[in-house]
């Protein structure tokens, strides 16, 4: 019997067949999503606008005025990217999603230029 693959291991499998986004952007993602369960709860789902805020402040509180920079470097380089990210790793059985959510979630967040360059 074939031991299941980890989910390190599917990221890297996603990281391989899709170039746009470095496995760190990935691993961002993880943390910010950890990040916000913590301030919504861990019991109740994550919404795709509840995630970039977690992601915003994330960024924000682990790069500071690199993070625009810092997410760039990754193929981050909007809400949408992002949202690119998350359903990468839903379709590969890492996330789950509810019936509601979809890419479409983080085409309304907010913009990197404004979030991140005014950042001291």
């Amino acid at each position: 019997m074939r031991k299941p693959k980890s989910p390190d291991q599917i990221v890297r499998e996603i990281v391989a067949r899709d170039h746009r986004y470095a496995l760190d952007a990935y691993q961002f993602v993880m943390e910010a999503l950890e990040r916000t369960y913590r301030i919504v709860g861990k019991k109740r789902h994550v919404t795709g606008q509840e995630l970039l805020e977690g992601a915003r402040r994330w960024a924000v509180e682990r790069y500071g005025p690199m993070a625009r920079t810092v997410l760039a470097h990754w193929g981050v380089n909007c809400c949408e990217d992002l949202g690119e990210v998350v359903f990468n790793l839903v379709e590969s059985g890492v996330l789950n999603k509810s019936e509601r959510d979809s890419r479409d979630d983080f085409k309304c967040g907010f913009d990197f230029k404004e979030a991140f360059d005014s950042v001291d």
